[in-house]
């Protein structure tokens, strides 16, 4: 027998009257998640990116509230006194009594307190049962039963408004926790979420629409490396290049110059984050390389963490061998030149003849042997603790992609997160993400994606879906995003197979462009990295809207010859004339940045700015 829900809000006092403006020194603004210096997922990087900002705007009276987790109170916390006297006085109270939190004092100031998630949600139904005077906000990243019915493989965004909500949230036995969730939703006084994919998922699951739209943002300054962007690239590209050279030790029969570098990054969420498609497309796009004779290889990274308990002992023995090869290199390299300094003391010309003496085609015939190999390169870096159940490794069996020297796309699933300590792959993740080509993200289910916002910002371009908020954000805000490297992935309109084939089709255009259309089109793509500052995310949520523009740049990737025939020496294009003043000339036409709006430390609650009945136009270029 389904039980009787009776309105909650129905019940509850309504906040006292505030002024309609009054100064931020009058109130205090605490942010409470599960994720505050506890790094889980996405909500982590929300919370420290605008930490900064929010933090200038709110000075001393801006407070995060998170879990106390020991080790990340040693690493990512500074202890410091509180210097507000009366939150000093209520948290000696509550830690003599045990506890290391409280939001209550003798002499209340204006509160406001932001929740995200279901997580915190019990706080906020706490403070409305109480009748606390607060100003609540309660922002949903994702809501829980969303994420359950994409990973059943549903006709999700088909289907919103048929879903019986209850039944299916008991059927996944998160009933308890979803009604959570909507008890925190109707009982907050502003409900927000982070883009209008996941707004729609909210008014038909959690049956309220939200007020505000709130896309996440990053600290752009973090990432910036204004010139230096493609010298990083290349650095962090050659670091993941002598990777490659130990993985595939032995059966190295590519040019590692024409090799390009893709990747997936996140949670492991096979289907909701796209791996499915991701991997299906890998097997056309081989298909199509091999068909057309294509001298160009393509290798697939997977960064998802999985269960392991150890790393491929033939993983390491390749790094091992690349090492020892290396070695060897260099002992020989100084033995030549050991000789050579001795000819050239006497004044005669070395006899080449004589350089390389028996002991030294010896140690470099030893070292060739011992990259004799018998077997394939792995697939996975770690040994699976599941092998036989795990979706990607199943998949890579069924679409036969096992780095044989026939495939032009090889896979690497490397099922933890990057680490600059890690003996097999010693970088971190934005050092990775800087040395790749291109970033797919072609998730099914995906409220933000935090992944493709961070390779724009570092001048990578991605590949998303319009079922991310990301896609969408780009989608309405730059007229041909595939000009500046940002691909949408039609997911919402198309069958699988067609968004398979899109997909396909994407990363083989990508495969044709010359180096110098590439750097171009990265050039481009950082460009764009300031439409995702927190800086300009705020004057989005206060109305502002891009406008879109009347010229567009064309693709790099559709780019003409200006010879008649394609010459043989073009590859080594980087001497081709390429005006940098004149390209980016032409993307600030393109992409117009706001006019700077006066800040005022006032905090208005009675008025809230529609960005969909305002719009306004900068003519500064």
């Amino acid at each position: 027998m389904p039980l009787a829900r009776s309105l909650s809000v129905t019940s509850l006092s309504g906040l006292e009257e505030w002024d309609e403006e009054f100064d931020l020194e009058d109130a205090v603004l605490f942010e409470i998640a599960w994720e505050v210096a506890n790094k889980v997922g996405g909500i982590y990087t929300v919370i420290q990116t605008k930490a900064r900002l929010t933090a200038e705007e709110w000075g001393e009276n801006y407070f995060l509230v998170g879990p106390y987790v020991e080790s990340n109170v040693r690493t990512q916390v500074e202890l410091i006194e509180p210097t507000n006297p009366i939150l000093k006085r209520t948290i000696d109270k509550m830690n003599s009594s045990g506890c290391k939190f409280a939001a209550q004092s003798e002499d209340p100031p204006h509160i406001v307190a932001h929740f995200h998630e279901w997580l915190a949600g019990l706080g906020l139904v706490l403070c409305r049962e109480r009748q606390l005077s607060i100003a609540t906000i309660f922002t949903t990243h994702a809501t829980l039963l969303g994420r359950y019915l994409c990973a059943g493989n549903v006709d999700f965004y088909n289907n919103l408004a048929k879903f019986n909500v209850d039944k299916e949230a008991g059927d996944r036995q998160i009933y308890h926790r979803y009604c959570l969730e909507r008890a925190a939703t109707h009982c907050a006084h502003v409900f927000t979420t982070v883009s209008q994919i996941t707004a729609i998922e909210a008014e038909h699951l959690l049956k309220r629409k939200p007020d505000v739209i709130t896309p996440n943002g990053l600290n752009v300054k973090k990432f910036q490396a204004v010139h230096e962007f493609q010298n990083l690239h290349a650095q962090s590209k050659n670091r993941i290049q002598e990777f490659v050279r130990g993985h595939f030790y032995g059966q190295l029969d590519f040019n590692m110059d024409k090799c390009l570098f893709l990747f997936i990054a996140g949670r492991y969420e096979f289907s909701n984050k796209g791996a499915d498609l991701f991997l299906e497309a890998l097997a056309r796009l081989n298909y199509l390389l091999r068909v057309n004779h294509s001298d160009v290889t393509v290798i697939a990274f997977f960064i998802m963490p999985a269960r392991t308990n150890n790393f491929n002992v033939e993983t390491l023995k390749g790094q091992a061998v690349r090492k020892q090869l290396w070695d060897t290199a260099q002992t020989v390299k100084e033995r030549f030149g050991k000789k050579l300094y001795e000819s050239l003391l006497h004044g005669q010309l070395p006899d080449v003849s004589k350089m390389l003496d028996k002991e030294d085609f010896t140690i470099m015939k030893r070292a060739i042997f011992a990259t004799q190999r018998q077997s394939q390169p792995p697939v996975c870096t770690h040994n699976m603790l599941e092998d036989n159940g795990d979706p990607i490794l199943n998949s890579v069996r069924r679409i036969g992609l096992f780095n044989s020297s026939s495939d032009r796309v090889k896979i690497i699933f490397h099922p933890e997160f990057l680490s600059s300590t890690s003996p097999l792959l010693p970088m971190d993740y934005e050092e990775f993400v800087r040395g790749c080509h291109i970033g797919v993200f072609p998730s099914y289910y995906e409220p933000w994606g935090y992944t493709p916002a961070e390779c724009t910002v570092m001048g990578i371009p991605s590949i998303s879906t319009n079922l991310s908020g990301f896609g969408c954000f780009m989608e309405e805000h730059i007229a041909d995003p595939s000009a500046y490297g940002i691909y949408i992935l039609d997911r919402r309109y198309r069958g699988v197979d067609e968004s398979c084939n899109q997909l396909t089709s994407y990363l083989f255009q990508f495969c044709k462009q010359s180096r110098r259309q590439r750097i171009i089109q990265r050039n481009r793509t950082e460009r764009l990295s300031d439409l995702l500052d927190w800086n300009i995310i705020y004057l989005h949520t206060t109305g502002f809207r891009y406008p879109r523009p009347a010229s567009v740049p064309p693709s790099p990737a559709l780019s003409r010859h200006s010879s008649p025939r394609h010459s043989e020496g073009e590859d080594n294009d980087e001497d081709e004339r390429y005006d940098e003043d004149v390209e980016a000339e032409k993307d600030r036409l393109n992409i117009r940045q706001p006019t700077s709006l006066p800040f005022k430390n006032k905090l208005s609650l009675s008025q809230t700015t529609s960005g969909d009945e305002e719009s306004v136009t900068s003519d500064k270029n």
